[in-house]
């Protein structure tokens, strides 16, 4: 920055100390870059202040100050996302606002089978608020101790219960927005069916804080699931993974919650990252099934799951399996899918996608995107798993070690262009759970119709007229002249 540029930033500070108030506003460096460094920890940026408000009223505040300084705010929630969509990239006139200090649980009410929650709650948290009623909040991540909910919604994140439970948007019911120009839209309604126009509270779901703050947030409940069957199973191949989810959509039902796929290679990052994990199973098969069926009260789930094995493994469409036989061997399975990400994040920085693909193209789809890499990239190793019931799978690729962070970088942009140009003909998305953040705005932009730019435009500009919500991310949108 110029001295100019940074005597301006110290003026900003100054002045939201004044504005806000010393407990609301962080500017000392050490302290804000944990606020500005990415989860992984291979992007670092910087911001004006970071600020950090303790209730609806003190955020409104905040995004009144900033509007009133000319300031951006970025949106944060635990910081947990995976395309830079919480993380500043204009050290000298964004401002981190963290919603971390609003973490109150509003309202747990298990006779309307709804809770209320603010957005800086940790999702563990309220999952375990919430079972504490007997009730049972379904969104389930990888990093849901350290995600917060107001952050899952603005993403619209997926995860292992989509197949069941559906994306983040159907589990709510309503929300509350502070919008930019720092007003409250209130719309924390617990209603199923309320048809009176546009559902307002949809355009907030997935839009990364671009329009604005969510606040608070009111989820739709479910009974405690009480009786879990969880399953590790070996295939001959991705294909017959894919035959045997058809076989268990239709013999288990909606009971079925989760069925991961993974490949031989998921074992050894697992121990990579966990050496003393027990592996139940042999990791010989071309193929792996993680799945899990759940359910309460009269359904006899155990059981349906020992039918369902016994059927399929007679039919030759599994070759080996174990089945979890207490809910800490459950818990062992689920580490070895968790493990592997640990894995991969231990081996350097890497290519990570999330692509969706119709389900009955996924197989192929795997095949060609590796073979593509592997002939653009052969010293690099592909990693694909994913979630077959909605057609979601993560092809990672690893660049080989003792590279410099040049060539490493290489690789990996080089292997994103491979791989979107595979999911282009197939006609998939390049996005299935994690968002657009920075990190996929220029691809997003380029395959984005003309249609829907204008759209998107337009409810940016009438929301956001001045771009001070979360700058590009997403897109890049212009001011009007």
């Amino acid at each position: 920055m110029t001295v100019a540029e940074i005597e301006l930033v110290a003026e900003h500070r100054l002045a939201l100390q004044s504005m806000l108030g010393d407990d609301l506003v962080l500017t000392d460096m050490d302290a804000m870059i944990r606020y500005c460094r990415d989860w992984h920890g291979d992007v670092t940026s910087g911001a004006v202040a970071v600020l950090r408000p303790r209730s609806t009223e003190d955020v409104a505040a905040a995004v009144r100050a900033c509007r009133q300084l000319g300031l951006a705010i970025v949106p944060q929630g635990g910081n947990t996302g995976l395309v830079l969509g919480a993380l500043p990239d204009a050290p000298d006139h964004q401002v981190v606002l963290t919603l971390e200090r609003m973490n109150r649980i509003r309202k747990i009410d298990a006779e309307d089978f709804s809770a209320t929650v603010e957005a800086g709650c940790i999702l563990w948290d309220v999952k375990e608020a919430i079972s504490e009623k007997g009730m049972f909040f379904p969104l389930a991540l990888g990093a849901q101790g350290s995600c917060r909910i107001g952050g899952n919604v603005s993403t619209n994140a997926g995860g292992i219960n989509v197949l069941r439970y559906g994306m983040t948007r159907e589990l709510v019911l309503g929300l509350e927005v502070v919008l930019p120009d720092g007003t409250v839209f209130d719309g924390l309604s617990t209603l199923r069916k309320d048809n009176r126009g546009i559902d307002l509270k949809q355009l907030f779901i997935g839009a990364e804080g671009t329009l604005g703050i969510i606040t608070a947030v009111s989820v739709k409940l479910t009974p405690y699931p009480d009786q879990v069957a969880t399953a590790l199973l070996g295939l001959a191949s991705l294909e017959d993974a894919i035959g045997l989810y058809r076989r268990a959509r239709r013999e288990c039902c909606d009971l079925m919650s989760a069925f991961e796929f993974m490949p031989p290679l998921a074992f050894t990052l697992a121990r990579e990252a966990m050496p003393d994990l027990p592996i139940p199973i042999s990791d010989e098969y071309p193929a792996y099934v993680l799945m899990e069926i759940s359910g309460s009260g009269l359904v006899d789930v155990d059981d349906l799951m020992q039918r369902f094995l016994e059927g399929v493994m007679s039919d030759g469409m599994v070759l080996d399996g174990t089945i979890a036989a207490s809910q800490s061997q459950a818990r062992n399975l689920w580490l070895i899918r968790e493990g592997m990400n640990e894995g991969q994040a231990k081996r350097g920085a890497h290519m990570r996608s999330d692509i969706s693909v119709p389900l009955s193209q996924l197989a192929s789809f795997v095949h060609d995107a590796e073979k593509a890499i592997e002939q653009e990239l052969s010293d690099c190793l592909c990693v694909s798993y994913g979630h077959v019931g909605d057609g979601n799978v993560h092809l990672n690729v690893l660049p080989p070690g003792g590279l410099s962070p040049d060539e490493r970088a290489t690789r990996i942009y080089r292997s994103k262009n491979v791989l979107n140009a595979v999911v282009d003909r197939y006609h998939g998305s390049i996005s299935a759970e994690h968002g657009i953040g920075r990190l996929k705005r220029g691809d997003f932009d380029a395959r984005l119709p003309e249609t829907h730019r204008r759209l998107l435009t337009a409810i940016k500009r009438a929301i956001d007229p001045d771009l001070l919500m979360n700058p590009g991310s997403q897109l890049n949108f212009q001011a009007e002249s």
